[in-house]
């Protein structure tokens, strides 16, 4: 932020010798201030979100994996990656409102409302949640898809998101396929085996690449990303999996894969070079199924097509796959 203030023409000045204190008469402006040296832009130790840190530093999410283990078979899962889907990266938000996945943050004392569930009761956390009757829904009010509701409660730091979300009675009380409630502040799971409104039982909210991070200039967590084809299979912190198949070289979901150290990033600029970097330190992690490479973020009028759209360029052959434990098989 730059400092208002202006310079001052000190016209008139006199010592009062008995007691030692200088006096000035100020009597006119005559031009604005200058700035003697650059503002120093602070970064957060981690995310944070209406002033809650999300998870605590060392939280999966916020891990640093440059230089973690490189897995075994990394070279035979990018194959695999490769020949089921699309081979590159792609940002799936950007300057169109219609893509990406919203927010909203909102008091402690915001009204708690009921939640219907109607497909996945039993994985889900029961309401009410502080879901606002406006809370905007991934994809518009219209949207036939995921249709991703997420909530930051502050003060009490909780995060609240739901799946296939409609509002019912201008917003009096919500319908959707599945909830869950996350403690900004723990480091727990949800139970083994149990979903969320990712299909990998993760939070979204972790994973989004938001603009204020990007404009701050690093990002400081990994990334959620989705694959056409998963295996029947799960890596901590993900706790489900959504997927018939077996093959050993598929990627099961929580799977962290890292941009190569040796992509030269310099090449990107603007918001693409600091989200490539991410990807070098951070990496991302699989959440659920879709696209092949598709990565999310929340949408802000502040993002740039054509910075984002030199992430476009990036191959999914520039990645490899990191070694953070054995998956649980379903």
């Amino acid at each position: 932020m730059r400092p208002g203030g202006r310079r001052v023409a000190v016209i008139a000045a006199a010592l009062a010798v008995g007691g030692g204190v200088a006096t000035a008469a100020i009597t006119a402006i005559d031009r604005p201030a200058t700035v003697g040296e650059p503002a120093t832009r602070i970064i957060p130790d981690r995310p944070t979100v209406g002033g809650c840190a999300v998870f605590p530093p060392d939280n999966a999410w916020n891990r640093d994996i440059s230089t973690a283990p490189l897995h075994p078979r990394s070279a035979q899962i990018i194959a695999r990656i490769q020949s089921v889907g699309g081979d590159n990266l792609h940002p799936d938000f950007g300057e169109n409102p219609d893509y990406g996945i919203p927010y909203v943050v909102v008091p402690p004392d915001q009204p708690l409302v009921p939640i219907e569930f109607t497909a996945y009761g039993d994985e889900s956390d029961p309401g009410p949640y502080p879901v606002p009757p406006d809370a905007p829904i991934e994809g518009g009010a219209a949207a036939t898809g995921d249709r991703h509701v997420l909530v930051v409660r502050q003060g009490t730091c909780e995060l609240f998101e739901l799946g296939r979300a409609f509002p019912v009675g201008g917003g009096t009380s919500w319908r959707a396929d599945v909830g869950a409630r996350f403690d900004l502040g723990s480091n727990a799971l949800r139970p083994a085996g149990w979903t969320s409104a990712d299909a990998a039982g993760l939070p979204i909210l972790a994973g989004l690449v938001r603009f204020e991070e990007v404009a701050a200039g690093e990002i400081r967590h990994a990334i959620r990303i989705t694959f056409a084809q998963t295996r029947r299979a799960y890596i901590a912190p993900a706790t489900h999996f959504a997927s018939s198949r077996t093959d050993p070289d598929l990627p099961p979901m929580g799977l962290r894969l890292r941009l190569r150290a040796d992509y030269d990033v310099s090449r990107l600029t603007g918001q693409a070079r600091v989200i490539a970097t991410a990807m070098q330190r951070y990496g991302v992690m699989v959440a659920d199924n879709g696209s092949n490479w598709f990565f999310q973020g929340a949408w802000n009028p502040g993002w740039d097509d054509d910075d984002l759209n030199q992430l476009k360029s990036i191959s999914g052959n520039a990645f490899e796959v990191v070694d953070t434990g054995e998956p649980t098989l379903g």
